[in-house]
């Protein structure tokens, strides 16, 4: 078989040269080798994040097990450290225990290296982290970026100081590497710009050498001479550090640099960097003008922030850089605004969700789940500063539809446990956490919220949210193997939903899990009868996510009558809505999907590469594989039961390569980031017609069905032997390889040509 590889790493690429620091990456690479962890400590800006990245794509080969980066500057709360780095490292949560635990455990017999970046905010928290997992990884390493060591026994603490300047009065200065640095960002700004030597080396001298202080005051070239910013940053420093040269003037120099930003604004610019420092990540126009805007603010000039390098802009979008947002954040402390700027972050971001939530069951799903991947480090922020239930449970489609079950858990269990006083709220957060629990596999406390939640509801007469507990225990019976359970309470469900005041997604997510209860047992017919009206249902109100989930399920079914042709269609339409809305699991599911049909129909050459692209699938974007034994039985070690309106659902060791046996970790590479929309949904150029059902009359072709149990739901494994047993060993290992080579996008755009992977 051709050798085929998957990600080892989720290293960024840099988009510019790193002028220098040859003898500090050696000397780094020596420490990692040395130590289990090496920690880049330096004032703001000195680079060692750069350092950090650099070694990081240095090193990539040196580890078996994959080098992982892990961002840590958005995040503003300790508790969740664990859980970041076991998204980067595509850990699956287990509730029942410690994140601490399930990082050890994971990376005990690992090689590795972890970088973590920028931990100053977090100190105490990831050397609480970092104890337990390093005791017992002998050959994992750490690469952490600080202004301070974490203090932790073994720790090798590499100082990085700023870039060499030249000496007053040197002819030489041209090889200082501050003033390449400086030549080189100046001549990339401005190409045609005359540089005198001596006034760049006395700029780069009066910076220090710190390697933000310099691009900064590179930038300022398009509006004065070097010269004039010589002069400038003179007069800056004598009024910041009031002419005093302490121990401390790296820090103060830093400052200086950024204080002499903030002094360039306009009053209208210096508030408004002020105001825009309570968004974390990226924000838009109109964000900053809801949080930021009043009678003393009443125009922004985000453009005029992004020409002077206080803002970063990409498109529409804006960010700040961690050292300059610092900086706004004290101001707005010294002008006495961050207590209500904090507050209008938090009212404008629930107000959004809450118009998300109203719109989701409906036409506007693709722009809502796309608005919160892209926010999701703004929602969090807000949730660390509230401590009500209004936010948390309005955001219950991120969490329970977007695949964010652990931030999810971490703040509806948090809220739950600091009010218990019965409320229409908290009956709310019982069944939203009920659900989130049901994502993460954790069946009992589902049962338990969703019991909860249920005598609450019914007591308040709140017919939606009794139906969405529910819903929520009548998946956690089908998931155990209890169907006669699981088809008393879906139907339950649908019922009490019939009598609430207005529409409610749960209706349709409660019909399919009715089907998938009748397609256990074999009852094709009546699943598919409920999954028609179900599909009737939501086309009506134009929404995608219940539909995909119900097309899955059709799919399945119509496996299950010997119809795969149908199938096919179904699957399609599948994964057509789960890649647009977002959602990798389900697009991986899909896409086996698609393969178990193709067998069915006695294509194994396309199944082969289905399965193969499945199977990049579920790497790349770091998901555990979903197997699927039928629930009605204990399920085999590593799989879980395939339920379309669910991820996996019971603990898993890992994804199961070609040949049967575990995936190496090397080859699992990391979920997307927080804010992104996952999967992306570049190169999805299914039709519109594929959503659609088949029409009346069985497609051509007509084989038999793959049952793993009376038909439903398909095992993963079975498909492959099958489609193994159609073609041959040879051919299979052949075209399973180049579907796994293919890029997840690349692959989704062929499926709409039926005929896109018999070429391969």
């Amino acid at each position: 078989m051709a050798e085929t590889r998957t990600r080892r790493d989720n290293i960024p690429a840099e988009t510019s040269s790193l002028v220098g620091r040859r003898a500090e990456l050696d000397e780094i690479a020596v420490l990692i080798g040395r130590s289990p962890l090496v920690t880049l400590t330096g004032v703001a800006g000195v680079g060692k994040t750069r350092l950090a990245i650099r070694t990081a794509d240095r090193l990539r080969d040196s580890f078996a097990d994959g080098v992982w980066v892990v961002e840590l500057s958005a995040e503003q709360n300790g508790d969740l450290i664990g859980h970041d780095i076991a998204e980067v490292l595509g850990l699956r949560e287990q509730s029942a225990r410690p994140q601490s635990e399930v990082l050890a455990d994971f990376v005990a017999d690992k090689r590795l290296l972890l970088v973590l970046d920028t931990c100053d905010h977090l100190i105490d928290a990831c050397a609480a982290l970092l104890r337990r997992v390093l005791s017992e990884a002998p050959h994992a390493r750490v690469l952490a970026t600080s202004r301070q060591p974490l203090g932790l026994p073994g720790e090798r603490v590499l100082p990085i100081e700023p870039l060499a300047v030249p000496e007053p009065g040197t002819t030489a200065a041209a090889g200082a590497d501050a003033v390449r640095l400086f030549t080189e960002r100046a001549q990339a700004l401005v190409p045609d710009l005359t540089l005198d030597p001596a006034a760049v080396a006395q700029v780069c001298r009066l910076l220090d050498g710190i390697p933000l202080a310099v691009e900064l005051a590179v930038r300022r070239l398009r509006a004065l001479s070097v010269q004039q910013i010589a002069e400038r940053l003179d007069d800056r420093f004598a009024l910041l550090v009031g002419g005093s040269r302490t121990p401390l003037r790296r820090h103060q120099t830093m400052r200086t640099a950024v204080g002499w930003s903030h002094e360039l604004c306009t009053a209208e610019e210096r508030l408004l960097w002020a105001r825009l420092s309570v968004f974390a990540g990226w924000f838009d126009a109109d964000d900053a003008r809801a949080v930021c805007a009043d009678e003393r603010l009443s125009w922004l000039p985000l453009l005029r922030l992004v020409d002077k390098s206080i803002l970063i802009a990409e498109g529409s979008r804006y960010r700040m850089l961690d050292t300059i947002r610092d900086y706004g954040r004290e101001w707005l402390r010294r002008l006495g605004e961050e207590k209500a700027l904090i507050r209008r972050h938090r009212d404008h971001y629930l107000a959004q969700a809450r118009r998300a939530e109203a719109e989701w069951y409906g036409p506007h799903q693709l722009r809502w789940a796309d608005w919160a991947h892209r926010e999701l480090p703004n929602l969090e922020v807000a949730l660390d500063h509230d401590d009500g239930f209004d936010l948390v449970t309005a955001l219950w489609f991120v969490w329970c539809c977007l695949g964010q079950v652990r931030q999810g858990r971490y703040y509806l269990d948090r809220v739950l446990r600091r009010h218990k006083q019965p409320s229409p709220a908290r009956t709310k957060a019982l069944w939203v956490y009920a659900w989130a629990a049901l994502s993460a596999g954790d069946t009992a406390a589902a049962r338990d919220r969703a019991a909860e939640a249920y005598e609450a509801a019914m007591a308040a007469g709140d017919f939606a949210a009794a139906g969405c507990a529910r819903q929520n225990a009548a998946a956690a019976a089908l998931i155990c193997g209890d169907l006669d359970g699981a088809e008393r309470l879906a139907a339950e469900a649908a019922e009490l939903f019939g009598r609430a005041v207005s529409a409610h997604i749960g209706l349709p997510l409660a019909e399919v899990t009715l089907a998938v209860a009748f397609g256990v047992r074999g009852e094709f017919d009546r699943a598919v009868e409920v999954l028609t009206r179900q599909w009737a249902r939501c086309a009506e109100r134009g929404e995608l996510w219940a539909r995909s989930h119900g097309d899955h399920a059709r799919s399945l079914a119509e496996l299950g009558r010997g119809e795969p042709g149908i199938a096919e269609v179904y699957a399609r339409a599948a994964l057509d809505g789960k890649w647009r809305l977002g959602d990798a699991m389900g697009s991986a599911m899909a896409m086996d999907q698609l393969a178990a049909t193709a067998v069915a129909r006695g294509d194994g050459r396309r199944a082969a590469c289905l399965l193969g692209a499945g199977r990049r699938m579920w790497t790349v974007f770091g998901l555990p594989r979903s197997g699927a034994p039928e629930p009605v039985t204990p399920p085999a070690r590593g799989e879980g039961p395939l339920l379309p309106h669910e991820g996996p659902v019971l603990p898993y060791e890992g994804p199961v390569a070609s040949h049967g046996g575990p995936l190496p970790s090397h080859e699992l590479s990391p979920p997307p980031r927080r804010g992104s929309v996952l999967p992306s949904r570049e190169g999805s150029h299914l039709s519109h017609e594929a959503s659609a059902p088949p029409r009346e009359g069985p497609p051509p072709s007509r084989g038999g069905p793959v049952p793993s149990r009376q038909g439903f739901p398909i095992s993963r494994e079975l498909t492959e032997s099958r489609a193994r047993a159609l073609v041959g060993d040879a051919v299979y290992e052949r075209l399973f390889a180049q579907g796994l080579a293919m890029d997840p996008g690349a692959a989704v755009a062929r499926i709409r040509d039926t005929r896109g992977f018999d070429h391969l």
